[in-house]
């Protein structure tokens, strides 16, 4: 039995702003538009997953990236900025939806066999890709293979599958060492690409570099690549589905200052705004419209098991006693909102109102502001456990809102009568935390950031599995490890939920890891556009292709 690794999110990046508590069913995601203050409420903004509906076209649209993609192969550079400009140009066999449940695409439909094991797609028949070449199940197959590649970012998502064949001319049969719950998830991530095997074979390994075509089905064919200047898309004139509202996408990349000044002189429509204090520094601005929607994103304290964390009493001491909204308001312009799991809210692709009511009545394990009583109760728990004989140290880089988090773990490991010390690196080493056990010898605690790519709570829930590499601390408890194993292996989603949320209780209670907030998606928009997706879902959803004015030329 597989598992299915989360996503850390880029050391220099926050996959974007805003919040959450609502994912409200309405004509759009909750707008701030020149609301005049420099800081918002993050509980009280109600997230929707689209933004309203565009009426007329745009010749040309002008979107700013983080950084320039260092490949445009997702199996072998898997990065948002590839993914932001990808995602309009290439084709899975599933897509995530802006309300980020999932849904057959490329396959037009698919079958589980009664006991779980085997999966039929039946090809989409019609479907071309760029290059004018039809998709074919001989294209499917021979991309999932790739996929599978041991040497590709996607691998891991294939760990549980025993065989991929061609069943019929428009069919491919995927077999399960055992049912597999997100495996049709994974499909709509970057597992599901189905690429034109003619064309990247052709490349080679320049394939995904620039002055290569791009080998993809989507709405949005690459048109250019000028290596440290930009990229543009273009409407792809056959496409088989719904044409584009906007002709040509012209992507820029650039850091946050650059950005929220390109934004306010026009010279940038749009972006998915990589931090919260982007956004932030954009509240005042009415001609810019910022539409908040869900995502698994969250801020989060990793502990190891190097000093005294290493004990769950002082792990959960600390998390009675951290200042969860004092961060959100001075580290994030109260743009992401205090949270009692690992997990945010865009996780819930089903079964919203269980996992809303589990998050609820964990809240008193996290507070967002702690009480006298829950700082008697963390005191209570670090004289049970007794003093660490070293100062807990606390591993950060300098960015803005991980210095702010740092201070506060600081502070309320003080008020508890613990020692704690700052250890901060370059944010081009603070990487090394994430993936050297050996850096994380010097730190007991990571300021970290974490999203998962599907719409499960059981993405991410593998990471308290007894046998993790990201279970830093040691945690182990045999019904733990059962009940995650048997909710990825349950298909029925009312029964996995149960699972799903029994795990995350027990996540909980041993602070595997410390939540502090949930980071929903942000969109910066020009006030005169609207149509692209305000979810999580812009990573893997053709966003582009919905963007248009506000009113019909």
């Amino acid at each position: 039995m597989t598992t299915h690794s989360d996503r850390r999110r880029g050391a220099t990046a926050v996959l974007a702003a805003a919040t959450l508590l609502t994912v409200g069913a309405c004509s759009g995601a909750d707008t701030t538009s020149g609301t005049g203050g420099a800081s918002a409420d993050a509980a009280k903004l109600a997230l929707s997953p689209t933004t309203p509906a565009a009426k007329g076209t745009l010749a040309r649209a002008d979107w700013l990236l983080e950084d320039e993609p260092d490949s445009l192969d997702l199996d072998t550079q898997g990065t948002s900025a590839g993914r932001v400009v990808l995602t309009n140009v290439c084709e899975r066999l599933y897509q995530l939806q802006p309300d980020m449940t999932t849904k057959p695409f490329l396959a037009s439909s698919a079958k589980t066999s009664a006991d779980g094991r085997t999966l039929t797609l039946t090809v989409r028949p019609g479907v071309t890709f760029h290059d004018g070449s039809k998709l074919t199940a001989d294209d499917v197959l021979w991309s999932l293979k790739r996929h599978a590649d041991p040497d590709m970012e996607q691998s891991d998502e294939f760990g549980n599958v025993s065989s991929m064949k061609k069943t019929g001319a428009d069919e491919i049969t995927i077999g399960f060492k055992a049912p597999d719950a997100l495996f049709t998830k994974a499909l709509a991530g970057d597992a599901g690409i189905v690429w034109n095997k003619e064309q990247v074979e052709k490349a080679g390994q320049d394939f995904g570099t620039p002055g290569q075509a791009d080998a993809c089905s989507g709405p949005y064919a690459l048109k250019n690549w000028k290596s440290g200047d930009s990229i543009t898309i273009a409407a792809y004139d056959d496409y088989w589905g719904k044409k584009p509202l906007t002709r040509e996408v012209v992507f820029r990349w650039a850091a946050d200052s650059a950005l929220v000044n390109a934004l306010k002189t026009g010279a940038a429509d749009g972006a998915y705004a990589e931090t919260p204090n982007t956004a932030a520094a954009l509240l005042k601005d009415k001609d810019i419209a910022q539409h908040y929607g869900p995502s698994t994103a969250s801020l989060v304290l990793i502990p190891t098991a190097r000093g005294g964390l290493g004990d769950e009493r002082i792990r959960r001491a600390l998390s009675l006693s951290l200042d969860r909204k004092g961060i959100a308001d001075s580290g994030y312009g109260g743009l992401v909102e205090p949270w009692a799991t690992p997990v945010g809210s865009g996780a819930w692709g089903y079964e919203k109102a269980g996992f809303q009511a589990a998050q609820k009545q964990l809240a008193s394990l996290a507070p967002a502001s702690p009480t006298a009583d829950d700082l008697a109760e963390a005191k209570k728990l670090v004289k049970e456990a007794g003093t660490p004989g070293a100062p807990l140290v606390i591993g950060t880089d300098a960015s803005q809102g991980r210095t702010v988090t740092a201070n506060a773990v600081r502070a309320a490991l003080q008020r508890i009568g613990l020692k704690a010390q700052i250890k901060t690196v370059p944010t081009s080493q603070f990487e090394e935390f994430y993936s050297d056990p050996q850096a994380r010898d010097e730190i007991d605690l990571l300021v970290g950031d974490w999203y998962i790519s599907k719409a499960d709570p059981m993405g991410f829930y593998d990471n308290g599995l007894s046998d993790s590499s990201n279970n830093w601390v040691g945690f182990k408890d045999a019904t733990y490890d059962k009940n995650v194993k048997k909710a990825l292996a349950t298909l029925d989603d009312a029964e996995r939920a149960s699972l799903a949320i029994d795990v995350q209780k027990r996540f909980a209670d041993a602070a595997v890891w410390i939540p502090i907030a949930q980071v929903p998606t942000i969109l910066l928009l020009d006030a005169k556009l609207t149509g692209p997706t305000a979810s999580q879902a812009y990573l893997y959803y053709p966003w582009a292709a919905e963007l248009g004015t506000k009113r019909s030329a």
